[in-house]
């Protein structure tokens, strides 16, 4: 079927048999594909297989495509092979070599039924592959190649959202921090912002960001709007829940109103981040209480009030609702959490596993409220953009449509709102189907590490670009530290491989070894005693 080689490279594997827009139809000889095997080139001797890349000849261009699915032609004896293609782009051919040159994304003429198409050489992928001028980091290695570097452009990765997403044991969090310790070395005077539910991220980042916990944070619980402190402190359900609302919206307001900031504001509302003492707050709703004429409709006033005492009380708070948190400290917290300036340490790193489990939504809520509201009111001022990596998002974006949380709102809102004012989301997660709809198909950057869950890998495949779902096929091969990349933060879609990281800046999520733990005796009572008096005392 086809001419005798040269070599494998100038040899053509097979034809086009069929053209469907961005999806087609070839032909593979199976005698061409053996001997492509034998060539010393990765590239050329992986041609025809699943996820690989072959070329052909339309004009003076050179089309680009994607091998997606392939099977055995029984009817033409078992000596060929039919493929599912994808076009991904085109390039200029080289009057010298006939290589590819300037390879750009997208199609402008198709190729016709019958031609040719060779396979791709590692100097072709040179050139598919190349980063261009555009600021960009490298995170690993193109797959099959073990030289080719894969660039992601943080410009149009970070303009657009991205998210990394993975089964657990895939080498996620590792992934990652890479991809973020290659933003802060790119730009040391950066402003990234990490919420990390697990305490991982902290060991991975000591060097070169700010780390905040509960025992350092000091978050002041004036900065939460109306719905969050309504979260907090408001329990009941029903009618009773919308009757304490309208108590503490009125009394709120009055009590950031005694305050001199309040004081000078002359249209204050119950939203506005102005500092106020808690015990005025339940002065108010006491006195409002006493205007009452039926003692039984006192029962909002008197749980209101309790459980804003019970929050003062509570030691676990006292990260955000201690009474040192009563001065305007809005400038500095915003400058910490935002790293304003950096100081060559452009991360902060959120720890909020010590943050007790009934509050950490809110917590989170606000420092994704505040970074999104600082985006809006600073729009006449030097543009200072801000990326918000959220480990772990399912937990604060569900896909339960009755979810009325205030955090995923607020994320949600960013994911659809937040490029216009300067806010990136980084979303991490191991259950994308479990993300609110919508949310996934707003970043412009996929990275898809391995996915077991049929589910998750449909959920991922409709969110992804057209041309790239050819390679959602091989995602549940993938191994450990591989991805597929697609979007606007890479040129074409690609399989890599991520680089190793250093010891010391991968976050501590490491499994277990049980069979070698498990040999470890002695000491029992005094590990025993240890935790115990950290678990009473609420702290590490």
């Amino acid at each position: 079927m086809f001419d005798s080689p040269a070599s494998a490279a100038t040899t053509p594997v097979g034809i086009v048999l069929a053209i469907a827009g961005s999806s087609s139809r070839a032909l593979f000889d199976r005698a061409a594909m053996v001997a492509a095997s034998t060539d010393p080139d990765p590239s050329v001797a992986a041609a025809g297989q699943v996820g690989t890349q072959v070329k052909m000849r339309v004009g003076n261009c050179w089309l680009l495509a994607n091998v997606r699915a392939v099977s055995l032609d029984l009817a033409a004896g078992g000596d060929r092979i039919t493929a599912d293609i994808d076009f991904l782009g085109e390039g200029d051919e080289e009057r010298l070599t006939g290589r590819l040159h300037r390879f750009r994304r997208g199609v402008t003429r198709y190729p016709t039924p019958g031609c040719e198409m060779f396979p791709v050489t590692t100097a072709d992928m040179q050139q598919i592959y190349a980063a261009d001028d555009r600021a960009h980091i490298e995170v690993g290695h193109v797959y099959p190649t073990d030289d080719i570097r894969a660039a992601l452009y943080v410009d149009a990765m970070l303009g657009k959202h991205f998210a990394l997403v993975g089964s657990t044991g895939t080498g996620k969090s590792t992934a990652a921090a890479l991809i973020l310790h290659r933003i802060c070395d790119l730009a040391p005077q950066g402003h990234v912002v990490m919420i990390d539910p697990h305490g991982e991220y902290s060991a991975a980042f000591k060097g070169n960001g700010a780390l905040f916990d509960v025992n350092n944070l000091a978050m002041p619980y004036w900065l939460m709007n109306f719905e969050e402190h309504c979260e907090v402190f408001v329990t009941s359900s029903g009618t009773q829940r919308q009757l304490e609302t309208d108590i503490l919206a009125k009394c709120l307001l009055a009590a950031k109103g005694k305050s001199r900031i309040g004081q000078e504001i002359p249209k204050l509302t119950v939203d506005a981040p102005i500092p106020y003492l808690l015990s005025d707050l339940t002065n108010l709703i006491s006195q409002e209480m006493g205007k009452i004429d039926r003692a039984g409709d006192s029962t909002p006033y008197q749980r209101l009030k309790t459980k804003i005492d019970e929050v003062k009380a509570d030691p676990r708070y006292g990260f955000m609702f201690s009474g040192m948190l009563v001065a305007d400290t809005m400038a500095a917290f915003l400058a910490r959490i935002f790293r304003m300036p950096g100081d060559g340490r452009p991360i902060s790193i959120i720890d909020v596993s010590g943050v007790p489990s009934e509050i950490t939504s809110v917590v989170v809520a606000v420092l994704a409220r505040m970074t999104f509201d600082f985006a809006i009111w600073s729009r006449n001022e030097p543009q200072r953009p801000i990326l918000l990596v959220c480990e772990e998002a399912h937990r604060y974006i569900p896909s339960d449509r009755d979810a009325t949380s205030s955090v995923g709102r607020i994320l949600g809102r960013i994911a659809k709102e937040g490029r216009k004012y300067g806010v990136s989301l980084g979303l991490i997660t191991q259950r994308p189907s479990d993300l609110a709809e919508g949310v996934l198909s707003q970043c412009g950057t996929i990275i898809a590490m391995r996915l077991n869950n049929d589910r998750d890998q449909q959920f991922v495949r409709a969110a992804m670009p057209e041309g790239a779902r050819g390679f959602l096929d091989s995602i549940p091969a993938l191994r450990n530290r591989e991805c597929i990349m697609c979007g606007e933060g890479v040129a074409v879609p690609i399989r890599v491989a991520f680089d190793a990281l250093d010891a010391d800046k991968r976050p501590a999520s490491g499994d277990p070894l049980f069979s070698q733990l498990w040999r470890d005796v002695g000491d029992e009572d005094q590990i025993i005693d240890r935790t115990i008096r950290r678990w009473r005392a609420q702290g590490r």
